[in-house]
């Protein structure tokens, strides 16, 4: 067993081939679940979605929770996330209100023993609430769930380092929030002007100071490449000076600009766009300073101190992937709240409704405010361990998936394992006869190869982002 966690160890790295990549950079999902969120209907409402409740009671096991919190201060060109865009605070007072019913709706229907271990605000800026209104959001929680005060749960927020200073994080930590994301996306100057974004070094690097001598267990900066006006150049400026405070952890977001189908996307000039070779070039340039600087590759767009716990769950076995990214509880159900929310409950993935409206009509009349959802085949449950092997460990082992699914994987996956051939003399992977490998020169195409097991690809592809 030494031997397995060493070699893990030493393969948490990443291949950079130009080659592979230009041949195999086509769109397809993150999976951050599958069946991915597009699967999702409206034939599925909260009468299916308490039945699942139901079972998920009856197996037990600890929770996970989300809220989105959508308002933001400013638009920032290059979002694609549900938001609402004031600088009057007020506006989320009914908002609160509505989601302090729906905590309350949701919270009777889950048994109450149950432990909350991961809790996660995202938006949106969840700091764009007041202190008063997050201790509201937070005691209403805690009211109507069984949140941990023992500091030992991951209790995660967004921040946005504009929105936050040494009070805020103070108050953060006071509410029981033990890991912080801090939105930077890029310091220079031109860039930030680009995407209406103009914060500075001192306004990030306090925050991240600040969460520091607060305790806060977990750090995490996020970057995106690919956006206007960036070069490999001014970008490894920027990320000089975030690795100069060695935060635990980097997430850095390759840009899908999609103007057709988000609006504030529409407010970037095209001609600004980095050509797909520049984006190549920061892309490796970041990986090989990450690397270099220490940095393991988790997978996807994240990077993470060899002693951070993602790295250390993927070295043992157990990370997971959900609709927040990578994590360390696939033990917990999901339970998504607020508007535009996606959980994972039982067998189910369900999405609230996404209006503000909507939402105000359905917690009016005392409904759980969901907007559409899908019951998981025993087939997509196959799919989405093979899947969540490959994205969170690099390697898929034919006989674990045997045992738990009662198939013969040779047979059941046979036009897969076919498919598969063309990956293995590329170089991205070693296919045995009980086991898949992943090799460094694959981990940055690992969507590629978890495509090939996605049986609602074919029909959904032209609505995701290229890979790189």
């Amino acid at each position: 067993m030494e031997t397995v966690v060493k070699k893990r160890i030493m393969d948490q790295s990443i291949q950079f081939d130009l080659d592979l990549i230009h041949r195999y950079d086509k769109a397809g999902p993150r999976y951050t679940s599958y069946p991915t969120a597009l699967e999702l209907h409206e034939g599925f409402a909260d009468k299916e979605y308490k039945e699942h409740i139901a079972k998920s009671n009856m197996a037990g096991g600890p929770l996970s929770l989300y809220f989105h919190i959508p308002f933001c201060d400013t638009v920032c060109y290059y979002c694609a996330c549900n938001k609402i865009i004031t600088k009057n605070r007020k506006h989320a007072e009914p908002y609160l209100n509505n989601l302090f019913k729906e905590i309350a709706m949701q919270g009777s229907l889950f048994d109450r023993s149950r432990v909350v271990n991961q809790l996660h605000w995202g938006g949106g800026t969840p700091t764009f609430l007041s202190f008063q209104q997050m201790k509201g959001l937070m005691d209403t929680t805690r009211q109507y769930f069984n949140l941990r005060d023992d500091d030992k749960g991951e209790y995660s927020i967004e921040v946005d380092p504009r929105e936050t200073n040494d009070q805020t994080i103070h108050q953060l930590r006071e509410l029981g929030f033990n890991r912080i994301s801090l939105g930077l996306q890029d310091f220079n100057p031109a860039v930030q002007k680009a995407v209406n974004r103009i914060q500075t070094e001192e306004q990030t690097f306090a925050v991240l100071d600040a969460a520091r001598k607060q305790g806060f267990r977990s750090t995490s900066i996020d970057l995106i490449y690919g956006l206007p006006l960036q070069t490999a150049t001014t970008f490894a400026e920027t990320l000089d000076k975030v690795l100069a405070v060695s935060p635990d952890r980097f997430s850095i977001f390759n840009y899908a600009h999609m103007p057709a189908r988000f609006k504030t996307q529409r407010q970037i000039n095209d001609a600004d766009m980095p050509s797909p070779e520049v984006k190549l070039d920061i892309l490796q340039m970041t990986g090989n300073k990450l690397i270099e600087a220490g940095y393991v590759y988790i997978g996807m767009d994240h990077f993470a101190k060899p002693d951070d716990e993602l790295a250390i769950a993927q070295r043992e076995g157990h990370l997971y992937r959900n609709f927040q990214g990578y994590s360390t509880h696939s033990d917990c159900d999901l339970v998504g709240m607020g508007i535009t929310s996606i959980g994972r409950v039982g067998d189910a993935y369900i999405q609230n409704v996404k209006t503000l409206n909507d939402y105000d009509d359905l917690i009016n009349q005392e409904k759980l405010p969901v907007f559409k959802g899908v019951d998981l085949t025993e087939d997509d449950k196959l799919r989405r361990a093979v899947i969540t092997q490959l994205i969170c460990h690099f390697e898929l082992d034919f006989c674990t998936i045997e045992r738990q699914f009662d198939i013969v994987f040779a047979d059941y996956f046979s036009p897969e394992l076919k498919r598969l051939k063309a990956m293995q003399t590329d170089g991205l992977l070693t296919a045995a006869e009980n086991k898949i490998q992943v090799q460094t020169a694959g981990r940055l195409l690992i969507r590629n190869i978890c495509m090939v097991f996605d049986k609602y690809l074919a029909k959904k592809n032209q609505q995701f982002s290229k890979v790189i």
